[in-house]
């Protein structure tokens, strides 16, 4: 079939086979152009594998440090008649990709928070790899069904205590207009931690303590993300907010059972990502950041940001650089004073007219269609193309009769 793109709100319902192939090469490329990674986990798990930070944490290891890999994901498969999700195709080039270079590659599609999906991925880690020295916990998820109770949770993106009015981009149209949340009540606040929050990170890194698949001196990563002012009613001051702070609790948990410095949490930038999209005043931010970013030469995507990530913390020899709460920044470049004023300043002025002259909306819009494999270059979106791809690592196990 042609695919071609079909936009509804913050979400493509069509991903390119090809265009995520090639796109997933692309960091491959990258992280290959910045050198070996000599002090790199060799036997990593991601949790979150297929799209964004999570399938950046994948590449970066392996095809940086040599790793074997095993990602968990939920994702959809591409039929003769629809396309499968962009990050099925993410993860179908990353395991060819990996294969063609000799690494070891394994995926599971399906429930992450599910009893059944760790006990799955433990045993076949048992089985294949023995252990795993490094966790990166990067799932975002709107609801939870909780494995003990099977009731099921779901986040809200919303403020506490009060209503929260801000610019906000309809990406769509292009047009600046405003947005007014309503603040989220107790029980959506507890339901949004358990979506958002450390508990389900932490039941993975028991699940594979408890079968002997930690090796001993394990690292653990799970992402967060702080934000500017403009953005702390939404964020950091909200519901998601609130999740992260379980998040760093999470960390300090594992910490305490496993020792210091074997949980990570890891504050990122903002990016273009699927889970980010759907934050109201987001996109706006993130179109003025872009810009100012780029002409100052800090710009990073998500390869970019995790290749810093093990280079520079995770898989540097020592002890990662730290902030006063313990969190690694690689927000840094993000959260520049410079940047920040520049960002604040465009903020006060951006209306529709302006929006194309004092934002890189354009680049934004680029990013976005980037995430389900379209707008590469090099590619032919009127030719035909088989949406049905199957997973490497399935394939040779059903050969085998696994």
């Amino acid at each position: 079939m042609i695919v071609a793109p079909k936009i509804r709100g913050f979400i493509c319902t069509t991903a390119h086979p090809d265009g995520c192939a090639a796109n997933v090469c692309s960091q491959i490329d990258y992280v290959k152009s910045r050198g070996p990674l000599p002090h790199s986990p060799k036997k990593v798990l991601v949790v979150g594998a297929s799209t964004g930070y999570g399938l950046a944490s994948r590449i970066v290891p392996a095809f940086g440090g040599g790793a074997a890999t095993v990602g968990v994901f939920f994702e959809k498969p591409g039929t003769e008649s629809k396309t499968g999700s962009a990050g099925w195709y993410n993860s179908v080039a990353f395991e060819e990709a990996a294969a063609e270079a000799g690494f070891y590659a394994r995926s599971f599609n399906g429930d992450a928070f599910s009893k059944e999906m760790k006990e799955a991925v433990v045993a076949a880690i048992r089985e294949d790899l023995g252990q795993v020295d490094c966790v990166v916990y990067s799932l975002a998820s709107p609801r939870r069904t909780d494995p003990e109770s099977g009731e099921v949770y779901k986040s809200v993106l919303k403020p506490i205590g009060a209503a929260y009015s801000q610019k906000n981009l309809n990406t769509d149209t292009a047009e600046v207009n405003s947005v007014t949340i309503e603040p989220a009540n107790e029980e959506e606040i507890a339901h949004t931690v358990k979506v958002m929050g450390g508990e389900d990170w932490e039941l993975w890194i028991e699940a594979l303590a408890d079968a002997g698949a930690m090796a001993e001196g394990f690292t653990t990563v799970a992402y967060s993300y702080i934000g500017p002012d403009l953005t702390y009613p939404i964020y950091t001051n909200g519901t998601i907010g609130r999740a992260k702070e379980h998040l760093e609790e999470s960390a300090a948990r594992i910490n305490g059972r496993f020792g210091p410095g074997s949980a990570w949490v890891s504050v990122n930038k903002a990016l273009v990502t699927q889970a980010s999209s759907a934050i109201p005043v987001v996109p706006l931010y993130i179109s003025l950041l872009y810009k100012v970013m780029k002409e100052k030469g800090l710009h990073e995507g998500c390869i970019e940001q995790i290749q810093r990530l093990f280079a520079d913390h995770l898989a540097s020899g020592g002890a990662p650089a730290l902030d006063g709460r313990g969190r690694i920044r690689i927000d840094d470049w993000e959260m520049r004073e410079d940047v920040q004023a520049e960002v604040a300043a465009a903020w006060e002025t951006v209306a529709t007219e302006s929006l194309s002259e004092i934002s890189d909306f354009a680049g934004y819009k680029s990013e976005f269609l980037r995430l389900f494999g379209f707008g590469l270059e090099g590619l032919d979106y009127g030719a035909e193309t088989n949406p049905e791809r199957e997973l490497p690592s399935a394939q040779e196990r059903s050969d085998h009769g696994g």
